[in-house]
């Protein structure tokens, strides 16, 4: 997929983030409790994603990916920054005006099994939003809406009435999508939405986000971090690291031509599926471990385990440059070797 591939419309920003932080407090004492420190999960992000696209959100387990995700969705209150959607801070909306943007805007989790209520029928959970919104109250409607959202995510009828321990990991996560469609969404975070399947099932699920996609002009903000997962269905990637993005660009040109050392890291990583060739290829691992986000390193978060670092780069913190049209990454070295 190219980011041709978005609609004539994608060019339009549907959700824009400035200089987002995300600090959790590290406290001490069991009555007294006082902050010690902070772990900085989030530090300084700005984002944009587009109307009908699917933007990738890739990096290390703990580099702020889902925290970002959570922020989107009023789960946490960012510390600083703002998140806006077509313009209003969503953290300054009042309880109307939130029951409105949470009806555009939905989730589908990582793990199937413990977003859903055991204790709920499937039907009952897809159906569960419509009731919460006043959406829908005549039974005869809800139960022709329940139908149509298991038929549009391929799921039989008959497992309205089962329970979520009766059913496969993929058909938990097809339910997780249609209990997310129920709303008409128009924007839905995709928290590692595949990483709990196997990889037969995740191609099954991957296919159809991207068909929904289409049917429904949705705009996905796809959390993850199987970069073949990501380059199959996202249009563009921002990639995290240490609760700071390092690079942004549209997916082909990121996985043929990536910038930043981190970037070239992550792809070297990935596996190839021809023995030979896997063997015979060179391998980098990065030296070091990741620094602690409650005490990050100064300047570039990056520069302990960068082969390209110099002296400036444990002083002063990289912005991020534009290298080519869209292309955008933050590192004084690379931007001055492509100049």
């Amino acid at each position: 997929m190219s980011a041709t591939d978005v609609p004539d419309d994608g060019q339009d920003v549907l959700l824009e983030i400035t200089d987002l932080q995300k600090y959790f407090p590290v406290t001490r004492g069991i009555v007294f409790k006082r902050t010690i420190a902070q772990v900085k999960a989030v530090d300084g992000v700005s984002l944009s994603v587009r109307k009908g696209e699917t933007l990738g959100l890739v990096g290390e387990s703990g580099c702020g990916k889902t925290t970002i995700g959570r922020c989107i969705l009023k789960l946490e209150r960012p510390t600083a920054g703002h998140i806006r959607y077509y313009g209003e801070d969503v953290h300054g909306l009042d309880a109307q005006s939130t029951k409105k943007f949470r009806r555009k805007v939905q989730a589908v989790f990582q793990d199937p099994y413990s977003s859903l209520n055991p204790r709920m029928k499937v039907g009952d959970i897809i159906t569960e939003p419509l009731t919460i919104h006043g959406v829908q109250s005549d039974p005869v409607a809800m139960d022709t809406r329940l139908q149509e959202l298991l038929d549009i995510c391929g799921l039989p009828k008959m497992m309205a009435d089962r329970y979520p321990h009766e059913m496969s990991g993929g058909q938990r996560q097809r339910v997780g999508i249609a209990r997310a469609l129920a709303l008409n969404p128009e924007f839905i975070v995709c928290d590692e939405a595949v990483s709990a399947l196997d990889v037969s099932i995740q191609a099954q699920v991957i296919n159809l986000l991207e068909d929904l996609r289409k049917e429904f002009n949705l705009t996905y903000l796809f959390i993850g971090h199987d970069l073949s997962v990501v380059r199959h269905l996202c249009h563009r990637v921002v990639v995290m690291y240490l609760g700071k993005i390092v690079e942004v660009a549209d997916t082909d040109e990121l996985f043929d031509n990536p910038k930043h050392p981190y970037t070239r890291a992550l792809l070297e990583s990935v596996p190839v599926p021809d023995p030979t060739l896997e063997k015979q290829r060179a391998h980098y691992t990065l030296p070091g471990e990741v620094p602690s986000p409650i005490d990050p390193p100064a300047g570039c978060v990056f520069h302990p385990r960068c082969s390209l670092a110099v002296a400036s780069c444990n002083q002063e913190r990289p912005s991020l440059e534009e290298l080519g049209r869209g292309h955008w990454a933050a590192c004084p070295v690379v931007a001055s070797q492509s100049q």
